[in-house]
């Protein structure tokens, strides 16, 4: 170190310039390697829904659910008037009743109680379609019409979906990370409205084909990549996660 005129000591501006360059190349292999941001794969959140229709036609009596509602399987839904179908179905089991009894006693021929006992069925299968039952324990999701009104064959009472073993989502990954992954494959997901919290899931489904990067992703780049489908089922036993809501997936490092 060289002195200046007054005798002190005169700085090499070099060594304190190495000093900073120092500490932020620091940072920056930090930042590649303990601090680095893990990407996320973000799909939304669906469900397997089924749609209940009226099988006959008749005016709605009562409908005991609402949206929101809990269900079992077999639980009532909803009731049809069905004052038709009931009034047929008293007369085809009284001609049946009577053709039995003659039957039985040798009067009337086989064929004539088959067809007693074909309309007599059919009578009290569309009485009891008069009853919409839940095919799945589930949520309703929608309903469609009101106490009331009149409905049709296939027309569409209600959707109804079992969120809590049904729950999954498709995520789009790069050709690269398929041969990483594989069917029954535990993977973390997290959802961004409750601060990241984590779900557990397993890979369910892995695309045979590649695709293009669905037309939603914003940048030309991403659009233009060929990405395999992964689908991701959770588990959601508290109904946390609802159909709709965007899902984050973290894939293992390799």
């Amino acid at each position: 170190m060289s002195e200046t005129p007054t005798g002190k000591p005169k700085r090499n501006p070099k060594k304190f310039i190495a000093i900073p360059v120092g500490l932020i190349a620091i940072g920056i292999v930090l930042k590649l390697t303990v601090f680095k941001e893990t990407f996320l794969y973000a799909g939304t959140l669906e469900a397997t829904k089924v749609d209940v229709p009226a099988r006959v036609s008749s005016i709605i009596s009562a409908r005991p659910v609402k949206e929101g509602d809990h269900v079992t399987q077999g639980q009532l839904l909803m009731t049809l008037a069905c004052e038709d179908y009931k009034l047929a179905a008293d007369i085809a089991n009284l001609d049946f009743n009577r053709a039995s009894k003659l039957y039985k006693e040798g009067s009337q021929a086989r064929e004539t109680f088959d067809q007693m006992k074909h309309r007599k069925d059919d009578a009290d299968l569309k009485v009891a379609w008069c009853n919409i039952a839940s095919p799945l324990n589930g949520v309703v999701l929608n309903k469609y019409h009101e106490v009331g009104e009149m409905v049709n064959p296939g027309t569409r009472l209600f959707t109804l979906a079992n969120i809590r073993d049904e729950t999954y989502a498709y995520i789009y990954v790069p050709q690269t990370l398929v041969a990483t992954l594989k069917l029954g494959q535990a993977l973390t997901g997290f959802l961004p409205e409750l601060k990241m919290k984590a779900f557990e899931g397993k890979i369910t489904q892995i695309s045979d084909e590649a695709e293009f990067t669905p037309k939603n992703v914003q940048t030309r780049e991403e659009r233009t990549r060929l990405v395999f489908a992964i689908k991701v089922s959770f588990q959601n036993p508290d109904e946390v996660l609802k159909p709709g809501m965007t899902i984050e997936v973290q894939l293992p490092e390799n």
